[in-house]
């Protein structure tokens, strides 16, 4: 067991203290399975529970699906249906309420929605909420200072797109804010310290992944663009661990074995860096990622591009 002294330090002072970890650091394990395959799905932590929301399941492309996994128990247990069901929702957490916005109804990214409900965690209910001023699909969704972000993701035309929105969670008012700097979906959204972090996407098909990272104060309504994420991808598990913002896997590392991308990194707001980090037991995309103690769990996803070989796993990742 390490000591107080380590256990408070960064990813990077860690990587500087154990040479041994310098370019692979942490330990993959299965945690559990899911009760069927699910992908592009919202996964949330709140309470030491995880909720796995809406997505690809049951051959449906919007299921109204939704789920809380005790990773204590390694239990499952279904929960009150979303509204209306969709595939790439954007999802967030605010006081004990998850907020899920926009989403596809059909493949290939068609249909997208302009759907905005509210889930209450102790009643186990939805409400509707005032809708998207514009249909969403694949759009980030982070909640900062009593107020949702909806970010990128594509429109009607399947085109992606720069539009930030804002909904003010205390008026139930739309505005717009400062747009994405480059237009994607597919991206990793991230709320930490004050700041949505972006990473990576891509800009049309996944022939056109990027590692550009955008970082956004809502204090100044101004973007910044940070150090890339070291391998270009998208539609990857990411969220915050040890306050890092972890990325695994994505789409489409390799067009022709239709393999899904291996790759783990960490990204440090403190220094502006990214860390290579143990690759997982195989490539994934479409799936979510979230911190439980000392754990991140990863849920479900596709071994390979787009629908290809959906999966049941639930993957424990820990650094030392």
């Amino acid at each position: 067991m390490m000591g107080s002294r380590i256990a408070g330090l960064s990813l990077a002072a860690m990587l500087a203290a154990a040479p041994a970890y310098a370019q692979s650091p942490g330990t993959w394990s299965t945690a559990a399975q899911m009760t069927t395959t699910r992908g592009d799905i919202g996964v949330l932590e709140s309470g030491g529970k995880v909720y796995v929301i809406a997505g690809n399941s049951n051959g449906r492309v919007d299921s109204t699906l939704v789920q809380e996994f005790d990773p204590a128990t390694a239990r499952w247990r279904d929960l009150a249906a979303v509204p209306r069901g969709s595939s790439h929702v954007g999802a967030a957490i605010v006081n004990g309420k998850i907020y899920v916005a926009g989403g596809f109804l059909a493949n290939v990214h068609k249909d997208p929605i302009d759907q905005l409900a509210e889930y209450d965690i102790a009643t186990n209910t939805w409400k509707t909420l005032a809708p998207m001023p514009r249909p969403l699909g694949s759009a980030g969704l982070a909640a900062v200072g009593g107020k949702l972000h909806v970010i990128g993701g594509r429109g009607p035309d399947t085109m992606t797109v720069t539009t930030h929105l804002v909904y003010d969670l205390a008026t139930g008012r739309w505005s717009d804010a400062a747009p994405l700097p480059l237009a994607r979906d597919h991206f990793g959204t991230i709320a930490l310290g004050g700041k949505i972090y972006v990473v990576g996407g891509r800009t049309a098909a996944t022939v056109n992944n990027v590692g550009q990272t955008d970082a956004y104060d809502p204090a100044t309504d101004k973007w910044t663009t940070l150090a890339p994420m070291p391998t270009g991808r998208s539609s990857t598990f990411a969220g915050v661990y040890k306050d890092m913002i972890v990325v695994v896997g994505g789409e489409c590392k390799n067009a022709q074995t239709r393999a899904a991308f291996d790759e783990a990194e960490a990204y440090d707001p403190k220094t502006n860096r990214w860390t290579s980090l143990q690759k997982p037991p195989g490539g994934m995309h479409a799936g979510g990622l979230a911190a439980v103690g000392n754990t991140a769990y990863l849920f479900g996803g596709n071994g390979g591009c787009g629908g290809d070989n959906p999966s049941t796993n639930v993957w424990a990742f820990r650094l030392p």
